[in-house]
């Protein structure tokens, strides 16, 4: 048996321990047994995103997008495809930076989409401007 690989719960930001033999085995969550991965992305905001770059152990890939901005809605169903196609190798997050400009800040988003992936609650890859599905799909399998 493999390293237990930590990954926090999507609905209750708990940290749970699977073996990576077992992710793809419709994981649940030891506190609240809800399903680990959904195959969608998963909104974070400043007070949870942390938890979720710090304590989990999966790639983290992350959308800064805003609700007026067009190129990040038009982008949006690609990454849902993304989500479904990519998990549970990878948590696909979106924050918000009309709500979130802290992290924004922090993190240096100066256009939107921007997309980075974080590996070890370390930045690993950067790109800004909407992808569709299969470059998206490839940029992120390439940077993880």
């Amino acid at each position: 048996m493999t390293q237990p690989l930590h990954v926090v719960c999507p609905r209750c930001d708990a940290v749970n321990r699977v073996p990576s033999e077992r992710l793809g085995d419709e994981a649940k969550c030891g506190k609240c047994r809800g399903p680990l991965f959904a195959g969608a992305p998963l909104a974070l905001d400043e007070g949870r995103f942390p938890r979720h770059l710090g304590r989990s152990d999966l790639p983290l890939v992350v959308d800064f997008w805003a609700p007026w901005c067009g190129p990040c809605r038009a982008m949006a169903p690609a990454f849902e495809a993304v989500a479904r196609r990519i998990e549970p190798r990878a948590r696909l997050v979106k924050v918000n930076t009309e709500e979130n400009q802290g992290l924004a800040m922090r993190y240096g988003i100066r256009s939107i989409p921007t997309l980075v992936i974080f590996t070890a609650g370390k930045e690993v890859a950067r790109t800004s401007g909407a992808m569709d599905a299969g470059s998206l799909e490839n940029w992120i399998r390439r940077a993880i």
